[in-house]
């Protein structure tokens, strides 16, 4: 028999208690019908602008039906399947040979490698930087990279530096580095190594930008974006007799906080018979919820002429849905339920993507025609808090009631 204690428990707990809410296509506010392009393999959808704006952000309302039963999916965010963890590997055999310096590179550890940071105690060079990979160290039969890379400091012009040796995907455990006139061995300090080879990332427009009136000091452009859409990278085009240059760039919303800042450079130069060719026209943005649907982007010229920009893209990686049609040619997607939590597949948790997969095609949003208010899923507390502290009073008397009984028998 249940004392009165538990009941009075049982009664606050049950008022508290809500069923987590299933997805159903009469509670869905928008649909949109998929076309599937070959129903025998793997297809995916591009989630646009249109479905960042009425979807949820994290996508947990997303749902894909044939008929009355759910398509399993994954959403993939096509950002690249680089892989950049870097190592610190040992420097041997530093030395000047002639008016050269040169060393090896032991990438024990390291499985596979395409750039070499190295770290130079020297301002204001320009040198040629060559390497040859070989399994065993002092070997005659290293295999040399034909094309050399040239690294720089600008510090004078304040237009930056680069230090990276790039190859191809090389595994070699050795690999010697020969560094032209004007770096002494001493100001060698070290190098890390790492991969940048992968899969490509795929970016998609999100938005329009447009010249705005300038400061003093600096140029200003407005962009106009998706509230909703996240955003992922700001590209500029610079009229190419715009070189060696070097502007900080910030991007604001409207309440003048900062969501994206970086520089653009472009280096066109030779330096004792050396060519220096760089350029980075990318801001990097990482905004992955709602922000304004207008930002600021501010170009710092200094006391330098502005720069001929002749276009700017707000950009994201495009995002994936990937589904098996398993037969089927057309399906719908459903979405616009707040209540939903993200729904978990298996073919989620195994998915692998298709290289070949087919692009399916989907109309534009439209209202669900079957939509129907979802019944109050909210906790009976909540729905009747008038009664919850009636009920609340009357738990409290049931347990002082307990207690006074206790006492009552203890002091007999």
């Amino acid at each position: 028999m249940i004392s009165m204690k538990t009941a009075a428990t049982l009664i606050i707990a049950f008022m508290f208690l809500a069923a987590a809410p299933e997805a159903d296509v009469r509670y869905f506010a928008f649909v949109r019908d998929v076309e599937v392009k070959d129903a025998a393999h793997q297809n995916f959808l591009v989630l646009d602008a249109d479905l960042f704006q009425h979807a949820d952000n994290d996508f947990a309302d997303l749902r894909l039906y044939d008929g009355s039963g759910q398509t399993p999916f994954n959403v993939v965010e096509e950002s690249g399947g680089s892989r950049n963890e870097e190592h610190e590997v040992r420097i041997l055999n530093l030395a000047a040979n002639g008016d050269h310096t040169e060393f090896d590179l032991d990438m024990q550890g390291v499985s596979e490698y395409d750039n070499i940071r190295l770290q130079l105690d020297a301002k204001d060079f320009v040198v040629k930087a060559w390497a040859a990979g070989g399994d065993e160290l002092h070997s005659k039969n290293l295999v040399p990279w034909p094309t050399p890379s040239t690294l720089y400091d600008f510090s004078a012009e304040r237009l930056g530096s680069s230090t990276t040796i790039k190859l191809p995907t090389w595994s070699f455990r050795y690999v010697h580095v020969k560094l032209g006139p004007g770096i002494k061995p001493e100001q060698v300090q070290s190098a890390v190594v790492s991969n940048r080879q992968g899969k490509r990332a795929i970016f998609m427009q999100m938005g329009s930008c447009h010249t705005a009136q300038s400061k003093p000091r600096q140029s200003i452009w407005q962009c106009d974006v998706p509230e909703k859409a996240p955003l992922d990278r700001f590209v500029f085009e610079v009229a190419p007799q715009n070189v060696n240059f070097r502007r900080p760039v910030s991007v604001q919303d409207e309440r003048g906080g900062i969501i994206a800042g970086g520089e653009i450079s472009r280096i066109r130069t030779r330096r004792g018979g050396t060519d220096v060719v760089a350029e980075e026209l990318t801001v990097p943005a990482r905004t992955s919820g709602a922000h304004s649907a207008h930002l600021t982007v501010a170009i710092e010229n200094g006391d330098d002429m502005g720069l001929e920009i002749r276009t700017l893209q707000p950009q994201s990686f495009e995002r994936r849905l990937y589904f098996a049609p398993a037969g089927t040619s057309t399906l719908r997607l459903y979405f616009g339920d707040a209540q939903l939590q993200p729904p978990v597949y298996d073919y989620a948790k195994v998915f692998q993507e298709d290289p070949v997969a087919a692009q399916a095609t989907f109309s534009p949003t439209r209202p669900n025609p079957d939509l129907t208010p979802r019944p109050d899923t909210r906790p009976w507390s909540d729905r009747h808090p008038a009664v919850l502290w009636v009920a609340m009073v009357a738990a409290v008397v049931m347990l002082a009631g307990l207690a006074l009984r206790g006492l009552t028998s203890r002091r007999q």
